[in-house]
């Protein structure tokens, strides 16, 4: 690229007769990538943003793996000897049994719900902190400690707290449909109903852990679920959660049948995998507003190539060979192209901190599981929008280059 080529190509984007740096029309095609650029960068953040925070409120309460049998009972009896051989695996940091099953809440007025109940070592061994969910108590603790020394406490999400109107001191009824049994005189199956204490509350972000959690102790959890001595499975956590799959595949293959062994990833393959379909399709639409820039770029320099037909046949005249021609328009579209990335990955990138940092967008979270909209901003994503927005725009001056390159001195001189 000579001199004289980029000259000339920077005097065919200067406006005629006026002090501004660009003509209207290359403002035009300039905003156009610009504002495909800076709308793809803040759509792909919220989309990484809502994968990345769904999945580390999901892992506040879900372990990295999950070791679970077969059966009609869907309970582990054997869980210590299991527990065990689960440990031995050097990729397992920590492991521990859970029982995880469902009952009525009441605090002893006429209104009672449906949650979840799990049961949980209480805190104090660290080799059990399989999740993070004891850091996220608000209020009391995870000991489940009472008076009586027989651990009834019970920690509920913050929410569920809330419309059941109890705090750390209130009496909580939980109502278990294991074990009912038939009563002739009321003619109907009689649940079992159980005392606790409610001993902390937690808040996790996450709406469905605060909204329908109660966690109790380990031992209390089996009476609940009727399980006796046995539990509903082991719970993991690896050295690298994006390694659980692995380490999954390595428990199968050595417990065998009927043990079955899912990672975090598996359990909610169908919310993951939706999330990713809908950010490919985003990439796509927004690409599409990209290309739409690029036929501005193509248009742009048509025009351009239209208006300056007679300098381009004196300049060929001169001796000035195609292919300098050609690349002086080339020039033309990557600087629209160029600027026009770089500007929209500046609006962009600054839109995508701004939105993030400040929770500017709220969201209902019995709808969408967060209260706001998360934006992440990642390197990579950046990096491949700038390429692909360059390539665009440069694939978008090939035809005016060659129509300019085209021309013949003499009928280009003689064009009016």
């Amino acid at each position: 690229m000579s001199k004289l080529e980029l000259s000339i190509a920077w005097r065919y984007l200067r406006s005629r007769g006026s002090a501004r740096l660009f003509s209207f029309i290359s403002v035009i095609a300039i905003g156009g990538v610009l504002v495909g650029v800076s709308a793809l960068i803040v759509i792909n953040g919220v989309m990484t943003g809502m994968q990345n925070d769904l999945r580390e409120k999901i892992l506040v309460g879900s372990p990295d793996l999950r070791v679970l049998t077969f059966g009609e009972d869907l309970k582990l009896a054997d869980w210590r000897s299991t527990l065990e051989r689960v440990k031995r695996n050097p990729r397992i940091v920590a492991a521990a049994p859970f029982v995880l099953t469902q009952g009525l809440a009441t605090a002893g007025h006429d209104y009672s719900e449906g949650v979840f109940v799990e049961g949980i070592p209480h805190a104090g061994d660290s080799s059990v902190d399989v999740t993070s969910i004891r850091k996220h108590a608000s209020t009391g603790d995870f000991r489940f400690y009472t008076e009586d020394g027989q651990h009834r406490g019970a920690v509920l999400g913050k929410r569920l707290a809330e419309r059941l109107n109890v705090f750390p001191g209130s009496k909580l009824s939980l109502i278990s449909p294991a074990g009912a049994k038939f009563n002739a005189s009321v003619g109907s199956y009689v649940p079992r109903l159980y005392q606790f204490e409610v001993t902390g509350v937690f808040e996790t972000g996450m709406y469905e852990y605060d909204n329908s959690y109660i966690y109790v102790d380990l031992e209390r959890a089996k009476e609940f679920a009727g399980l006796g001595d046995a539990v509903t499975g082991i719970e993991a956590r690896t050295t690298n959660r994006w390694e659980a799959g692995d380490v999954a595949k390595q428990l199968s293959d050595t417990l065998q049948y009927p043990y079955r062994v899912l990672d975090w990833q598996e359990v909610n393959s169908q919310l993951f995998q939706a999330l990713k379909l809908e950010k490919l399709a985003m990439r796509i639409i927004l690409l599409l507003i990209v290309l739409v820039a690029a036929f501005n770029i193509v248009s742009t320099l048509t025009m351009v190539v239209k208006d300056k037909t007679r300098e381009i046949g004196i300049l060929k005249a001169m001796g000035l060979p195609a292919k300098s021609v050609r690349r002086i328009f080339l020039v033309q579209g990557l600087v629209i192209g160029v600027v026009g990335t770089a500007v929209g990955v500046a609006i962009g990138v600054s839109a995508g901190i701004a939105i993030d940092r400040g929770q500017l967008i709220p969201l209902d979270p019995t709808v969408y599981f967060i209260d706001h909209l998360p934006v992440t901003i990642q390197l990579g994503d950046v990096m491949w929008i700038v390429v692909a927005s360059i390539i665009i725009a440069a694939l978008a001056t090939l035809y005016p280059a060659i129509q300019a390159a085209r021309l013949f001195p003499v009928e280009a001189i003689r064009h009016e």
